[in-house]
Formats: structure tokens, C-alpha cells, sequence
């Protein structure tokens, strides 16, 4: 079983309840002012457990907006973590697949006028498609001593980086159905032009 006691800043565990069932888990703080955030510890944790790498979305997880599948995917996640009582949740201040919640904001507000999707917006406001970084996350988890690990992604970038890490990855891919026409055309555009592990 993995500790997560003497790994950077670690909260007592504590047992917390979702959709009717309880499980305990742990915090561990990432300190990164860039590409950091949260691990969430839940339960006795083992190699080849469960692990999902997220990027904070304002819109889909808090407010539940459908235009992107942020909420859908971490709401997956999550039971599938619950439902084995065992898992981590590694949750990045990556806001806007890093540019910020202005510049993500910026981008789909230039994207609906012109019709772009949120790639071409970034690129016509100067900004990288996708500036996340996913070094910090994978040391965090080797650090709380997983080697291999089934990581719920669509994501080829996040992959790689865990396996430069030296973190074997054995992947679950997590799809979700669109809940709108605009969350429709985000996971193509995910998929053609980012690579994403979708179905077309």
C-alpha cells in the first residue's frame, strides 16, 4: 500500500461522502504556481489503481455548463474511483488548458464571432493551443509511490508525460456523450487536431 505521509503537504485523512456511500481520503498539495493542484488520496491506494489527471474548468465542473465535456469526464472519473474504493484524483490549476480563465474566455468569445473553434481562437490571440505541463503531477505520483497505475484519459500528452516519469500507464479511455452541438465540435476538434483518443 502507498503513504502519502512524508510526501510534500499531506491533510489527515478524513472520510467524505458522495452519491449515497462514503470513502476516505487524503489531500496532497502540489506546490506549483503554473502546472500545480491537488492529488486527492482516496482510499488504500496500490499500484494499479485508478488515477485521473484533470485540468481545472470553471464552466464545466462548478457550473455545469455543456459546451465542453470537463464535467462529465470528472463526474466518470470519479464514481469509477468510488465504485473500486480506491483511487487519485489529480486535480491541476490548468485553467483553459493553461492560459487562464480571461484567455479562455477570450478565445470562446472570439471563437462563436468568427466561428473558430478554441485551437484557432488561441492561435489568433497569440496564445498556444495547449500550454499544460504534466511533469509536476507525474513526480507527485511516483512520489506517493505508484508505478503503474490505469490512467482514465483521452489524452496521448498526458500519457507520454507519466511514462517519462517512469510511471507505467495502462490506459482507460473515458468517453462521454456530448451534451451539446458545441461540445460536439470541441471533442472533434480535440480529436483531429490534438489527438485525442475519441471515437469519431
Amino acid at each position: 500500500m502507498a503513504t502519502v505521509d512524508e510526501f510534500l503537504d499531506v491533510s489527515p485523512a478524513h472520510r467524505s461522502s458522495r452519491k449515497g456511500c462514503e470513502i476516505d481520503m487524503r489531500v496532497v498539495e502540489l506546490n506549483d504556481c503554473i502546472n500545480g493542484g491537488h492529488l486527492l488520496v482516496f482510499g488504500a491506494i496500490t499500484d494499479g489503481c485508478l488515477v485521473r489527471l484533470h485540468s481545472r474548468c470553471l464552466y464545466g465542473d462548478v457550473l455545469g455548463f455543456e459546451d465542453c465535456d470537463c464535467g462529465p469526464e470528472l463526474e466518470a472519473a470519479i464514481d469509477c474511483i468510488q465504485g473500486e474504493g480506491a483511487g487519485v484524483l489529480v486535480y491541476l490549476e490548468q485553467e483553459g488548458r493553461g492560459a487562464g480563465l480571461m484567455n479562455k474566455a477570450r478565445g470562446l468569445g472570439l471563437g462563436q464571432r468568427l466561428g473558430l473553434d478554441t485551437f484557432e481562437s488561441y492561435r489568433c490571440l497569440g496564445l498556444v493551443e495547449d500550454s499544460r505541463d504534466y511533469k509536476v503531477a507525474a513526480v507527485a505520483l511516483a512520489g506517493i509511490g505508484l508505478r503503474r497505475i490505469r490512467l482514465m484519459t483521452n489524452n496521448p500528452d498526458k500519457v507520454a508525460a507519466l511514462q517519462e516519469a517512469a510511471v507505467e500507464v495502462d490506459v482507460v479511455p473515458l468517453h462521454t456523450e456530448p451534451r451539446s452541438e458545441a461540445a460536439r465540435h470541441y471533442l472533434t476538434a480535440k480529436r483531429v487536431k490534438r489527438h485525442h483518443l475519441l471515437p469519431e
